[in-house]
């Protein structure tokens, strides 16, 4: 009996022992098998061009050279922006060490102006159904360009989309004349022109379509995809990414821009308050810090200092409501100038200028009519606060003594013999000596 439980023990041990190992193996090699799968890390370009978008896209190059990537996919939905950050942007895309695939997604987007050149950029151009790209020929951000000028910004234009399509090996005249005639393409438009390389519904088609597939590099080496069973990433922005990408859009910026004032004017007008200020200088610089990267009408900026100081005159010297009006249409004209771009993403709506104008112009009313009924009502602290005051004489006053008012005790000096117990009145003080005067029915004849 004891050999045979002895030998159960012995072999409910060995099954342990040997699915323990099956399990670790099976570890190992599941792990193993995904260290080896391909790599694919996905940037997502949504919204305008500016300085933040090239960061992101540094950021995921960065991520997929150090993670050994296989490919980087940059997905674009843009209607253009800035071109010295899409320059910049270009420059990353075109020297990064992994392959990049722009991509124009999801079906319904667009990648047009600046975003027609971060397509033609990348060693694999593809586009979704439903999608446009194009209508890139340049403008100037502030002001009209004289015809000097735009010429001189259309060839330069024209020429850095002939060199990197050239580069790609695609239809460098028909890309041309998106630059110089503002011609814009369907999916299937630039995919029959050469100005694209395929058309992927979405990002497993389009990987799928790009697993085997030989590319050039911007710099003439080839180099083969292998994307079987990739593992895809998306690259996270910053914190810092988040909030700058957050608040780019100028109506955002705008709002920030006026909350951050209401706040420190609360704080100035009731010190102390420590709160206001510090959130009013936090948005204050958040707005600003959006709409450094963006053309300033200077005119606009100086139509919303001077909504401010109108508003904050109305407050303090109660015009009846004129200062408030000057200020609500100043507001207005100064926030949809403050932003000159042709851009339609790029400028301030109507309806942010309006929505913001009413109600600090409604603040501004209320501040007023608090500050004038303030004025009309009887100062009922500090010295002034005395007077008017009843109380009784304690002493004789002839003419000084001793009153009792407002339950304190007080030197006085009566303006005629008042006999101690009459009824008085406070009709000054000076130096912690009030002057009264007896109330007329306390008067004895």
């Amino acid at each position: 009996m004891r050999r045979a439980a002895s030998e159960r023990r012995r072999y409910s041990e060995n099954r342990l022992r040997a699915s323990l190992i099956l399990a670790v193996s099976a570890g190992f090699a599941a792990a193993h098998a995904w260290a080896a799968a391909p790599k694919v890390v996905i940037a997502d370009v949504d919204g305008m061009v500016h300085p933040i978008t090239t960061e992101i896209i540094a950021g995921a190059i960065a991520q997929a050279r150090q993670e050994n990537a296989a490919l980087i996919v940059i997905r674009l939905n843009t209607p253009g922006g800035l071109m010295d950050a899409m320059r910049e942007t270009i420059q990353e895309i075109v020297s990064s060490p992994v392959p990049v695939a722009t991509y124009v997604a999801p079906s319904g987007g667009r990648a047009a102006s600046a975003g027609f050149f971060l397509l033609e950029s990348g060693d694999v151009a593809a586009m979704a159904p439903g999608t446009n790209t194009g209508a890139a020929h340049p403008v100037l951000m502030t002001g009209e360009m004289d015809a000097l000028m735009k010429e001189k910004v259309e060839n330069d234009a024209a020429a850095y989309m002939r060199s990197i399509t050239t580069k790609r090996g695609r239809n460098s005249a028909l890309a041309e004349t998106a630059v110089r005639q503002s011609k814009s393409f369907t999916e299937k438009e630039a995919l029959d022109n050469h100005l694209i390389d395929l058309v992927a519904t979405d990002t497993p088609a389009l990987l799928a379509a790009l697993d085997g597939r030989t590319v050039t590099r911007f710099d003439g080496r080839t180099e083969t995809l292998d994307l079987r069973g990739a593992v895809v990433e998306i690259y996270q922005k910053t914190w810092r990414q988040s909030i700058i990408s957050a608040i780019a859009d100028p109506n955002i910026a705008l709002v920030l821009l006026v909350i951050g004032a209401l706040a420190i004017y609360v704080e100035f007008s009731s010190p102390g308050l420590i709160a206001p200020g510090v959130v009013g200088a936090i948005l204050v610089l958040l707005g600003l810090s959006a709409i450094s990267v963006l053309p300033i009408n200077w005119l606009g900026a100086a139509l919303l200092l001077v909504s401010f100081t109108l508003f904050a005159l109305e407050a303090k010297f109660a015009a009846h409501g004129v200062l408030a009006v000057g200020g609500a249409v100043s507001m207005v004209l100064g926030a949809v100038m403050l932003i000159d771009s042709p851009l339609p993403e790029l400028r301030i709506h109507w309806t942010t200028a309006i929505g913001l104008a009413l109600p600090f112009s409604l603040i501004t009313a209320a501040l007023v009519s608090l500050a004038v009924r303030a004025r009309r009502n009887k100062v009922v602290t500090g010295e002034q606060g005395m007077i008017g005051e009843t109380g009784s004489a304690v002493t004789d006053l002839a003419p000084a003594g001793k009153v009792f008012v407002h339950g304190e005790y007080w030197n006085a000096v009566a303006l005629q013999n008042v006999p101690a117990g009459a009824r008085v009145r406070v009709t000054a003080i000076r130096q912690l000596t009030l002057t009264v005067e007896p109330v007329a029915d306390e008067v004895g004849g």
